[in-house]
């Protein structure tokens, strides 16, 4: 019997739940919408991971071109052209590259460029293809004195396809337009255009020489039936002593995937975010709702339902409309995800599908479902305690939530999800704490000032003011307001996009700082020491100065302390960096520190005399990765002659300046006459004088490479705009989100504004003073969300300008306010749109319902 009347109550519940929405189902739904946004960004970041995941796993093979891939830094020793030699016999192809930077120069205009020269040999790739214009061109470039030039290169300087380009002292007819090579992305293209070159005319362009830094690679296609990371293994030991390293289909792509894998959990947490937004916008409406339905509940418990009863009632509303909200944002995600392939396809090297990935919208809906549920809780349990006496009073007796052990309990399960998702999506407890710390930080800051604000306004509130203007800003904190709620969703939305704009123009400025007129912005390198006198001689007849010339010298670190990488391959207990053991390094020699170092430990010796001790000096970042202190002894192999030091001082070192600084530097004295080549450093004062200084280098010293400062502000401006784009994009979901929970509020407060704005017209205001009233509302509010969000913009972005970029915090003060502006605008008009039907009332109506 009494499993039969529990049936018959839980039939009853569910048909009251039905009944009671009847007249509430658009509302409920607004109530819920506040998530969508939140449900459609990480329905559509999911379905972006999984289809990235399936794509690199299909398409690593295209990423690396070849089963096995070879590395190596320097020319093969003979036991390094051994192994080569070894693996070939085993292959049923080999390739081989050498790539290095280099200028090249376009004759039909005489424009110069520092690109990425990949001299090829053989018929890579065995896997995908290098994509060309015309298609042929992708293999026959080979069979003549012939090159590739990527297409951005083309763009820039109006080439064709038969025009000519010359690398070094050879001129190659353009035989086609490289679209896509492998492993190739958007911003690796903008920052290292490629252009190829047939392997067998390497040495006639006169690029390979002594000192030359040029990286060589060699690709295997293997016999199907042999396991190339097998193999791999079986040779690390051998190329690990040659200092080699390699690369196969399996090992990158479990690299791509790692990395993107990142990439993908770093978008779950913003779109994550701005579903908490949204989350707390349900929290709110609810929490209005549940207080409008106080007399039917109580009415409820009059006629003999239970407190359980009256609640499940309205939970069973909400997980209605939580699940219909849900399915509407998974079906928005994936929408939007058919668009983050074009937002990303800059930043992945794979070509990514747009499939439908249900794992990702059962995802979707299950979490929208389980966030509608958590988060309406807290307004729920409130029910419990509303009694039949509500009926005859208007006053709600409950126990503060503070008191209330249910709701500490609600509270303790909303912060165990946000602690395990964050878990889940960050690596370890450090950052999942980190995390969870800036949001929390974030909101109450945010919340904190909105309340801060709303209590200035009341205490000092302008009783001298116009009448509509009073009204409008007393309405910020009228009964059922959503400021704090709006201030806070808006106002991190914002947060968002100011921190972007003012982190992407820091970056820029920290590069402009080099191009100040006391600074170098063009830098000639591998210059030759017969051609050392000759280059300066030809920078002053363009009327430039020579502002520093440096030697660089290439150095292998062999032992530390007397000990080796071979003791350290045999001896893991060992306390040194076996990846600094062999490992080579730029370095030169002088007689005096330049002005952007400083020592900050051990003392600076410029100079030895034969048979003296030499003492060197080590950044201090880089001793401390190899686990040096100052007095450690250093053997040092340079071009076959081992040179014993000691490290003498520790250094700090301005890397921000766009001038030669090194890791490790040695006293005049000691290296002076090892195989160099030098370092050239000038200023040019414009565009055209730097264009014609390169190209009257690149055709008398075609070995010497040039970084033109400006250049590389153009190139790295066209990579934060796209990465800039990027979080824009996703921070427009957090944005979003704030402006869904603004119409919502606006909609659901409506509801309690028809009867003042009746009064107000029975009083005798007009529409027009209405919707006046209604603007200013709505242009605080946008005011005050934007002006929060800047504010916390302000305060991250200067502790990235002081802690981590270490430059000038001086933030674009007009740029911010045209934000503030913007924000405000779009916020009153929402409010005007949503308010509209608000004047349409007439004053007749309050009389009849008040009869």
């Amino acid at each position: 019997m009494q499993v039969s009347r529990g049936k018959i109550a839980i039939g009853w519940v569910f048909r009251m739940a039905w009944r009671d929405s009847r007249r509430n189902r658009s509302r409920l739904f607004l109530f819920i919408s506040s998530i969508i946004v939140g449900i459609a960004a990480l329905v559509a970041i999911y379905s972006f991971g999984y289809n990235l995941a399936k794509d690199i796993d299909n398409q690593a093979a295209t990423l690396v071109g070849a089963d096995l891939v070879v590395h190596s830094n320097r020319q093969l020793s003979e036991e390094g052209q051994d192994i080569i030699d070894s693996v070939r016999t085993l292959s049923n192809g080999y390739a081989e590259e050498q790539s290095f930077a280099s200028m090249v120069l376009f004759t039909n205009n005489g424009g110069t460029r520092l690109v990425q020269v990949r001299a090829l040999g053989g018929a890579f790739p065995y896997y995908g293809r290098l994509e060309t214009a015309p298609e042929a061109a992708g293999t026959t470039f080979q069979e003549g004195r012939r090159a590739l030039v990527d297409k951005t290169l083309m763009l820039q300087f109006d080439a064709k396809v038969g025009d000519s380009v010359k690398v070094g002292e050879v001129t190659f007819e353009i035989a086609g337009l490289l679209e896509q090579a492998p492993g190739q992305s958007g911003i690796s293209a903008a920052v290292a255009p490629a252009v190829f070159i047939p392997l067998h005319y390497l040495g006639a362009t006169g690029l390979n020489q002594k000192g030359s830094r040029i990286n060589y690679n060699y690709y295997f296609h293997l016999n199907p039936k042999m396991d190339a990371d097998a193999l791999a293994e079986s040779l690390d030991s051998l190329l690990e002593v040659q200092r080699m390293s390699y690369e196969t289909i399996a090992s990158r792509k479990r690299e791509t995937g790692r990395s993107f894998a990142d990439l993908s959990k770093f978008l779950s947490l913003v779109g994550f975010v701005a579903l908490l937004l949204g989350c707390v916008g349900v929290s709110s409406a609810i929490h209005i709702y549940i207080k409008e339905k106080l007399n039917s509940i109580a009415i409820l418990r009059c006629l003999g339902a239970s407190s359980g009863q009256a609640f499940l009632i309205y939970l069973i509303q909400v997980l209605g409309v939580g699940f219909m909200g849900s399915v509407a944002g998974a079906l928005l995600g994936t929408l939007i995800q058919q668009l983050l392939p074009i937002v990303f396809k800059d930043f992945v090297p794979v070509t990514i599908s747009s499939e439908v990935s249900w794992d990702a919208i059962f995802q979707g809906i299950g979490l929208g479902i389980w966030i509608s549920l958590l988060f309406a809780l807290l307004p729920l349990i409130g029910i419990r305690n509303i009694a039949p006496l509500n009926t005859l009073r208007l006053s709600l007796d409950r126990p503060s939530p503070v008191k209330d052990k249910w709701s500490w309990v609600v509270y303790g399960l909303i912060a165990l999800f946000i602690f395990v998702y964050a878990y889940r999506q960050l690596d370890g407890m450090t950052q999942t704490l980190a995390f969870i710390l800036g949001v929390g930080l974030a909101s109450a800051v945010l919340y904190g000032i909105a309340h801060l604000l709303i209590w200035l306004v009341r205490r000092f509130f302008p009783v001298s003011w116009n009448y509509l203007w009073r009204q409008g800003l007393s309405n910020l904190f009228r009964p059922n307001n959503q400021t704090v709620i709006l201030i806070v969703a808006v106002g991190l939305g914002t947060a968002f996009i100011a921190t972007l704009l003012l982190v992407q123009g820091m970056l820029m400025a920290r590069v402009s700082l080099s191009a100040s007129e006391n600074q170098p912005n063009m830098v000639l390198f591998d210059i030759q020491s017969s051609q050392k006198r000759a280059v300066s001689e030809l920078v002053r007849a363009q009327g430039l100065p020579v502002i520093d010339e440096v030697p660089i010298v290439t150095v292998q670190l062999e032992a530390i302390n007397g000990i080796s990488s071979d003791d350290a391959r045999k001896d893991s207990t060992l306390q040194v960096s076996r990846r600094a053991l062999g490992g080579e390094l730029r370095t030169t020699y002088r007689m005096e520190l330049s002005d952007s170092e400083k020592i900050t430990a051990g003392e600076w010796v410029g100079e030895t005399a034969n048979g003296d001790t030499a003492y060197v000096s080590l950044e201090e970042d880089y001793a401390r990765r190899i686990r040096v202190e100052i007095g450690d002894e250093l053997v040092f192999n340079v071009q076959g002659v081992r040179i014993p030091t000691k490290v003498g001082s520790f250094r700090e070192v301005d890397w921000n300046r766009v001038q030669t600084n090194f890791r490790l530097i040695f006293p005049s004295g000691v290296i002076d006459n090892a195989p160099q080549f030098h370092v050239l450093m000038t200023r040019v004062p414009d565009e055209a004088i730097s264009a014609r200084m390169q190209q009257a280098v690149v055709r008398q010293f075609p070995n010497v490479s040039i970084v033109d400062l400006g250049l590389i502000l153009s190139v790295l401006d066209e990579i934060l705009e796209k990465i800039g784009f990027v979080i824009r994009f996703m921070g427009g979901f957090s944005i979003l989100t704030g402006f869904v929970v603004l119409v919502a509020s606006v909609m659901i407060s409506k509801y309690q504004r028809i009867r003042e704005s009746v009064l107000l017209r029975t009083m005798g205001a007009s529409r027009r003073q209405i919707l006046v009233i209604t603007a200013l509302e709505y242009l605080f509010l946008g005011v005050i969300a934007a002006f929060t969000g800047v504010i916390l913009a302000l305060g991250g972005s200067w502790a990235l300008a002081v802690l981590t970029f270490e430059v000038p915090f001086s933030p674009d003060v007009s740029l911010l306010l045209w934000l503030i502006l913007c924000i405000a605008s779009l916020t009153v008009s929402i409010g005007l749109v949503n308010s509209r039907g608000i004047t349409l009332r007439p004053p007749l109506e309050i009389l009849r319902k008040e009869a």
